[in-house]
């Protein structure tokens, strides 16, 4: 069996913490966590021509990442945390790099034989990155997993980009707390199930699944042919969350690519979300192999 490819679009950044910077973004840290699950991965973004980009260049090829980086005039990408009385408070910077992804005829042949692509709302914020993505997506193979993580971020979503990116979607992941946006915004009327929403959700996009995820306590994964693997998150001495979430995603294309089950590719995203959280940032290296903590779980020593 080849190995499959797999290509991120969207923002690569740096968070600016009080004790100090740390590179990430959503889409990075999915191709990181599919690389990392057997995969060819691929994360398209753009950089500054300065110091923050030179940085964060290194800092992604030494994690292993293959970063395919534009350089351009606009500054790299940054998000500032401030502490308000302890609590962290999130600024993305504005018009920076990411912001004016070009696309090339280079980036549309990476992404024509991409076996799996994963974008987000927030790499689009920007009319440039918004167009880029879009021109990238509609070059994809039709039987590529093309996996939207919604990642709501800031007001840099609308009604009119979440349909318009469901509409190139196989996999929509969300979280509760999205869901229970979302269940306004599309007109969902009082007392319907979250089950229930997933499954019109796949029926009126065309999905082949859908993701719920609930942080600390579940995730289920919906299939359009109506199973559902549902899994309780086991509790883990957390370091930080920080792309937990991500390697969730990346870790379920990675195993499904390479031929899991659905209810196989879901346990293997949970243990690894959950020793994510064990870790400290979000491109942790992986030990020889990931702990059972849902094994562990059900043998009562977590």
């Amino acid at each position: 069996m080849p190995q499959p490819t797999v290509v991120s679009l969207g923002e690569l950044l740096w968070d600016m913490l009080p004790d100090g910077k740390r590179a990430g973004g959503a889409p990075v840290n999915f191709a990181y966590h599919a690389m990392k699950n057997g995969t060819e991965s691929h994360s398209i973004s753009a950089i500054g021509n300065d110091e923050l980009g030179d940085e964060l260049a290194t800092a992604a090829a030494q994690a292993g990442i293959d970063a395919v980086l534009q350089r351009n005039a606009w500054p790299t990408g940054t998000v500032e945390v401030a502490l308000r009385n302890g609590i962290p408070e999130y600024t993305i910077v504005e018009d920076v790099a990411w912001d004016h992804l070009e696309a090339t005829p280079e980036l549309e042949e990476l992404v024509a034989r991409a076996d799996a692509i994963c974008y987000g709302t927030l790499g689009l914020r920007s009319p440039a990155a918004h167009d880029a993505i879009v021109d990238l997506l509609a070059a994809a193979k039709p039987e590529a997993l093309t996996f939207f993580d919604i990642n709501l971020r800031g007001d840099f979503y609308s009604k009119e980009l979440i349909e318009e990116l469901l509409g190139y979607a196989k996999v929509f992941k969300i979280n509760d707390e999205e869901l229970e946006m979302l269940r306004g915004m599309f007109g969902f009327e009082d007392g319907l199930s979250d089950d229930d929403i997933a499954r019109r959700f796949i029926e009126r996009f065309g999905l082949d699944y859908l993701i719920l995820t609930g942080g600390s306590t579940f995730s289920s994964v919906y299939a359009k042919d109506g199973s559902v693997s549902t899994l309780a998150t086991p509790l883990v001495e957390v370091a930080d969350t920080v792309g937990a979430g991500d390697s969730f995603s990346g870790t379920f294309t990675g195993r499904l690519l390479t031929g899991s089950s659905m209810a196989e590719a879901h346990r293997a995203a949970v243990n690894t979300a959950a020793y994510v959280c064990t870790q400290t940032g979000a491109w942790p290296d992986y030990p020889a192999e990931i702990p059972d903590y849902l094994k562990m779980k059900e043998d009562g020593l977590l």
